[in-house]
């Protein structure tokens, strides 16, 4: 489809990846009513994990928000697909849910995550603007620095 948010897409020389198949008893997404909840996403290009290891110890904060920022491309790549390949049906993001893999002296959760809301809301404008949480964790799945949950209104 080449709508309004594909435009975008293109204009900020955005390729999605492919929606990841889940990696364990889960749906990647589930749509009920007007919503779609999100699985959580990590930072995975062509199959392959992406900056794998801890923010304060392995990872820069810099790393941290271009991995928040890949898990977005992937979220949003689930949204494509449960909408059909429309990604005009997005009406608005409303939240994001994000852990940060990191020491326990590490306290830039929310700066690392704005690799992901940065993203929405120069996707979607204003309709990317969300409710989020930031938190970190000891230990992420595979290891990998990031992984974030959505919740978006589709028509």
């Amino acid at each position: 489809m080449s709508g309004k948010t594909e435009r975008r897409l293109a204009e900020l020389g955005i390729v999605l990846p492919e929606a990841a198949a889940p990696a364990a008893n889960y749906v990647p997404f589930v749509i009920t009513g007007d919503l779609v909840f999100v699985s959580g996403q990590i930072p995975m290009r062509d199959g392959k994990f992406v900056y794998t290891g801890r923010l304060g110890d392995d990872l820069s904060l810099e790393d941290g928000q271009q991995a928040a920022r890949l898990v977005g491309l992937n979220i949003i790549a689930q949204v494509k697909a449960a909408c059909d390949g429309d990604l005009d049906r997005v009406r608005r993001c409303v939240k994001l849910g994000g852990f940060v893999n990191c020491t326990s002296d590490f306290h830039q959760h929310p700066q690392v995550i704005n690799g992901a809301s940065d993203l929405m809301v120069e996707v979607f404008g204003d309709a990317g603007r969300h409710a989020r949480f930031a938190l970190g964790s000891n230990a992420l799945p595979f290891n990998v620095a990031v992984e974030i949950d959505a919740i978006f209104e589709i028509a």
